[in-house]
């Protein structure tokens, strides 16, 4: 009697704060196309082993899903958020300015992002320098000086590229991976040239600006957040590249083929070790005052981050997550299922 008066009292508070709402017993997550597949397996698994209902999961990238995490509190807005980055501290404003305040992030493993193409095509090694020079809106044109890319074959910009045409299929700016990618290879081939490297201190937001811009004369072509639809487009050109998780890249490996980078494999173990230079985390994050007024959302943690599910030798990792360490497991699941609030 005592948890359903306080369950109605919750409930009643949370549709007078974020009016107009609605019941809901089934939980809902948006966001990550990257962690979709890891969070539908688990959501799969835990309607089938509980009396509570299979989660309601929807890909609507990183970006799109913070929004719709942040938008308000209350049972017309999601519960589970789920990211291929780490939130943004203009997405915590964005949270706190609509009430959401208090948020429980987990850190759930570990991906990479791969550039990968037909296996009807030969294996690309590829330096991150050469990958920003391919798609970069502007590149270097002497000391100091930068000018529209000019690069239309990937062996105009190294002789050991393939002589074919750039063409790469990415997801867009909405994306997680687009973000991590930016980072992590983009910005990281950028800082390759000396002088570029040295503006990071001395003008940060040209830095930003030429490291982070990716070309738009159609030689990327934004392919949405559907990652299969990506794979489906490479098997029927041989002669283009996508941008997409490692998990998907293990899903299709009889088809597609991930490329060096600073020749180093998209591999499982390379990328736990952080050897694979286009590496990163994945994430989730909890609405909490939604706990208690939706069912079963300490129940999904709780599955979420048993090591059945996301330990070394979980159903998650035969779906291509690439598990944290012993302790980071410890740690989190710990933070999780204390449901401790957020810190930047």
């Amino acid at each position: 009697m005592m948890f359903t008066k306080t369950l109605c009292v919750t409930a009643l508070a949370l549709a007078t704060a974020a009016a107009p709402s609605f019941a809901r017993d089934q939980i809902t997550i948006v966001g990550s196309s990257t962690v979709f597949p890891f969070s539908t397996t688990v959501a799969e698994r835990f309607g089938k082993s509980t009396d509570f209902k299979t989660p309601v999961v929807e890909s609507t990238g990183s970006g799109g899903g913070l929004k719709l995490f942040c938008s308000g509190v209350g049972t017309g807005h999601p519960d589970i958020t789920n990211a291929s980055r780490r939130i943004k501290e203009s997405e915590v404003a964005l949270c706190a300015s609509n009430g959401v305040t208090d948020i429980v992030e987990a850190k759930i493993g570990y991906d990479g992002i791969v550039l990968a193409n037909s296996k009807k095509s030969a294996q690309m090694d590829i330096s991150l320098g050469d990958l920003f020079m391919a798609l970069a809106k502007d590149v270097p044109a002497g000391e100091g000086e930068t000018k529209p890319n000019p690069y239309t074959m990937w062996n105009e910009i190294n002789p050991d590229l393939p002589a074919v045409k750039i063409e790469v299929l990415g997801p867009p700016p909405t994306s997680g991976t687009r973000d991590a990618f930016i980072e992590l290879a983009m910005e990281g081939g950028c800082k390759t040239v000396d002088w570029i490297k040295a503006m990071k201190k001395t003008d940060k937001n040209a830095y930003k600006t030429l490291c982070h811009t990716i070309r738009e004369d159609g030689k990327y072509v934004e392919a949405g957040e559907n990652d299969n639809l990506i794979v489906q487009k490479l098997n029927a050109n041989p002669n283009a590249f996508g941008i997409f998780g490692y998990s998907f890249l293990e899903q299709n490996s009889d088809s597609v083929q991930g490329s060096m980078i600073n020749g180093v494999e998209a591999d499982f173990d390379l990328i736990a070790e952080g050897e694979y230079p286009v590496s990163r985390s994945l994430y989730f994050y909890v609405k909490k005052a939604h706990i208690g007024v939706v069912p079963g959302i300490e129940e999904f943690l709780s599955e979420f981050t048993s090591e059945d599910a996301w330990g070394e030798e979980g159903y998650l990792a035969d779906k291509g997550l690439i598990p944290l360490t012993d302790e980071e497991r410890e740690e989190g699941a710990k933070s999780i299922m204390g449901l401790m609030n957020l810190s930047m």
